[in-house]
Formats: C-alpha cells, structure tokens, sequence
C-alpha cells in the first residue's frame, strides 16, 4: 500500500489563459494552449474556434462583434513576441497586419477606429482603418498592468489610462465613435443624435488614490470612472467631465485583489469581482439600496462605518476545495504562465428574459451577469427580486442544465488587539459582518455550464 503524499488536481482541468468579453458583452474571447475560440456570451454557443500549432497566445481582444481581434502571443512558448500586436481578419483566417515595439506589450484597448497599446510607462494611440496609423504617445507612471480603459458607446470619447503620479488617472478624449452599422431592418426608433458639446472643458487629470491604480473601467458612455488601489478594499466612481468624486463603494474590510469592475449598460450599478472568488452588485441611484453601516453616528471617529456596502453578492464556489489547500496560485503570476488560476474570473451584464413574469405574457427582459471563471465555468446570475430591473417579482427559478461545484470557505480566527480602540473598532466590524449575514441577499444562479473545451462541452 502506498502511503506516499500525491499532489491532488481537478480531473482533466480546463487550463485558460485569458477570457474577455467585448465591448457590449455579446460575445467572448478565450485563449488556451489550443488556440482561441468566439462564444457568444448568452445563451452559451461556440461561434467559432482556431487552433495554432507552434505556439500560444496570451489574449485575443475582440473589437467589438467584428471578425477583427488582436492578438498577444503569450506563454511559455509565445506564438508572437510579447513585443507585438497581430491584427487577426477571423473571417478571412489570416494576419492582416502587425505592429512591433521595442518593449513587452502590458495591454490593450480598443473601439471602433482606434486602438490604444499600453506599456511598462507609457500608452501609444492608434487610428484603425483602411490602414494602421499611429497617432499619439502619452507617458504615464510606472504600469506593469498595462492598465487602460476606452469608451465604446456612440459618441463616445474617452479614453483613461494611469497619469504620470502614483495613483492619478489621465483622461484624453478622441474624436467621437462612430455608431454602429444598423443591420437587418431599419428600426422603428429613430436614430440616437450626438450629445451636446460640454459647457465647460473636462478635466485631464484625477488623483484617484494615494497607492498604485489596480484597475480602471469606464461604461459605454464613459461619463464616468470607476477606479481600485492595491489595497483592494473601496471601488470609487468619478464624473469624467468635472472630476468629482461621486460615490465610494466598500468591497470588504480586508486586503484583496480586485479583478474588475462592470457598469450595468444603463449605467445605475456596478459589480466588483476580486481574488476572494466573490461578485458584489452596488447600485448607482440614490437611495437606500445598497446597505449602510448601523454604526454610521462613528463615522466622524472611524470612517470605516461611514462605508456603502453592495446590497447583493454571490461566491463562486472554487472547482474542488482542495484548491484552497494546495497553495497553488499566486497573485504574482504572470498572466501569460502556462498554469491557469482556478480562482480569477471575468464578469460582465447581459439581458436576458425574466422567470418573474406574469403567466401567459412574454417575460420582461432584466439585466443579468454572466461569469466567467479560469478553470471552465460559465454562471449565470439574476439579481435579488425587489430591484429595479425585475418588474413582477415572484418565486421560482430556472432549472440548472447542470449543477456547479459546491463552494468551500473558511473561517481564519482574528487575533486580540492591544488598543482599546481598535478593539473597539473590531468589536463593532463583528457586529457588521454579523448583520451582514443576516441581511445578505444573494445573487440567483440560474444556469451554470463550461466553457474552454472544445469537445462538446459548448
């Protein structure tokens, strides 16, 4: 009998190396060490896959629902050098074209008409058409995230990306995007006009954060500014053309990695998905949606309480709870390693049919999440019932056509303090995380599938 320690794993783990959704979250993208493949994002269908030999890619950003994607070669063994950009025509199967710099590229944004490329201290603006023209290069602080971000509504004008201080934002605003091209027949509303000129000059630049920017996201719009530090803990949102800070939303009380932050396309929420492996909903609207602290008559003494915490969450359950247990991943790794993290996933919105509708009518349509996960898993969440977006709440869900893995957590003891303060303070975060739970009301999962392999599994 052998009683030696075996390394334990998922059966047949799906590795993935990049999932993103394009701009409207209509399709998705994800690369892994077979090639890239197109889902469209809801219902879950394979659209189309390629498949390289000789190397792999690091990610394949679509532009928006055209055949046009640009890829990263990435990995151990990099189809591409981390130095280029290859323009991929997906209809016509080949290269169109190729950009080379001097350095490895951080990362990537991109709309109709432009693409911007950002590197280790600097972001380097393109105009896409007929042929490829670089059109600006602005220097910002040290970015090893290649952080950037680029509006992609009509009209739509800026683009964000890190300043040339820790923590500032830098906004530029390019010429307006272009509408898209109306397909099939000519819709009965008649078409959107360009917003008017702002009355005063926006702003260029924002100090966001006093540490290091660790994400940056702007809805379709981009009228505003969602931003994260390294610390992990408060997502703030900003108005893009006067610079004020307009609402300060608390993820947790301790150190996280956020992933990103997601815009409801009517621009009244957002959700915040980070390494703690939970998806938090925040609403926009005033109001009392999402919840306040009870200790908020501190908040002069200890600004912790004066905190908006997200009305709605869900935890996606790790694929084994081994996982938690085996030390495999790091927060360190580099995105383009050749081993996956279960953990880190990708989240966006979508509309979808509700099951809350009245019977014999069609349902209305609401605004849902789809989430994506780095080890193969595809969730589909409603929010709460009682929100704005669910016109006749009542009870009852979908069937899954599967069922997902169950979750698996654990308590870590917390330590006394030596302050009678900060015991105090601990004291009273208990006392929130207790009401929390009470109070908490939990996204529905209404369908969970996979994703990322190519033999029947979607």
């Amino acid at each position: 009998m052998n009683l030696a320690r075996h390394s334990i794993t998922a059966t047949n783990p799906i590795q993935i190396f990049d999932t993103r959704f394009e701009a409207d979250c209509q399709i998705f993208t994800t690369t892994t060490p077979a090639g890239f493949a197109v889902y469209q994002t809801w219902p879950l269908k394979l659209i189309r896959k390629r498949e390289f030999t000789g190397g792999t890619l690091a990610a394949a950003v679509p532009c928006h629902t055209s055949s046009l994607l640009f890829l990263l070669g990435g990995g151990r063994s990099p189809l591409y050098p981390p130095n280029k950009v290859v323009v991929w025509d997906d209809e016509a199967g080949e290269e169109v074209a190729e950009l080379e710099f001097r350095e490895r590229v951080r990362g990537l944004a991109c709309r109709r008409g432009w693409l911007a490329v950002s590197f280790r201290r600097r972001v380097v603006l393109f105009e896409v058409g007929e042929t490829i023209i670089r059109r600006n290069e602005f220097d910002t602080c040290d970015n090893p995230r290649g952080l950037l971000a680029m509006a992609t509504g009509a009209y739509s004008t800026l683009l964000a990306f890190p300043g040339r201080q820790m923590g500032h934002v830098q906004l530029v605003h390019l010429p307006p995007c272009i509408p898209p091209t109306p397909v099939g027949p000519p819709p009965s509303a008649p078409p959107s006009r360009p917003p008017p000129p702002p009355s005063k000059h926006p702003v260029s630049i924002i100090a966001a954060h006093e540490s290091s920017l660790n994400t940056l996201t702007v809805p379709q719009s981009g009228r505003m500014l969602a931003t994260t530090s390294s610390r992990g803990t408060l997502v703030r949102i900003w108005d893009t053309l006067s610079g004020k800070l307009i609402r300060v939303f608390r993820r947790g009380s301790d150190k996280a990695e956020i992933y990103g932050v997601a815009f409801r396309p009517d621009e009244k929420e957002v959700c915040v998905w980070s390494d703690k492996g939970t998806v938090h909903v925040f609403s926009l609207m005033s109001g009392p949606s999402n919840r306040q602290s009870s200790l908020s008559p501190l908040a002069s003494l200890i600004p912790y309480f004066d905190s908006e915490w997200s009305y709605a969450q869900y935890r996606i359950p790790a694929q084994a709870s081994h996982i938690s247990l085996s030390s495999t991943t790091s927060s360190s790794r580099s995105p383009t390693a050749d081993i996956t993290d279960e953990e880190k996933c990708m989240v966006g919105w979508i509309e979808a049919p509700s099951d809350r509708g009245e019977p014999g009518r069609d349902p209305p349509m609401e605004y849902q999440l789809i989430a994506l996960t780095y080890s193969g898993g595809w969730y589909r969440l409603s929010l709460p019932q009682g929100t704005s977006n669910i016109s006749s709440p009542s009870a009852g869900g979908t069937p899954l056509s599967s069922s997902p893995p169950k979750a698996y957590s654990h308590s870590r003891p917390r330590t006394n303090s030596v302050s009678s303060i900060t015991s105090r303070t601990e004291k009273g975060k208990e006392r929130e995380r207790d009401r929390d739970r009470k109070d908490n009301r939990e996204l529905v999962l209404q369908e969970y599938r996979k994703y990322g392999r190519w033999d029947g599994w979607g």
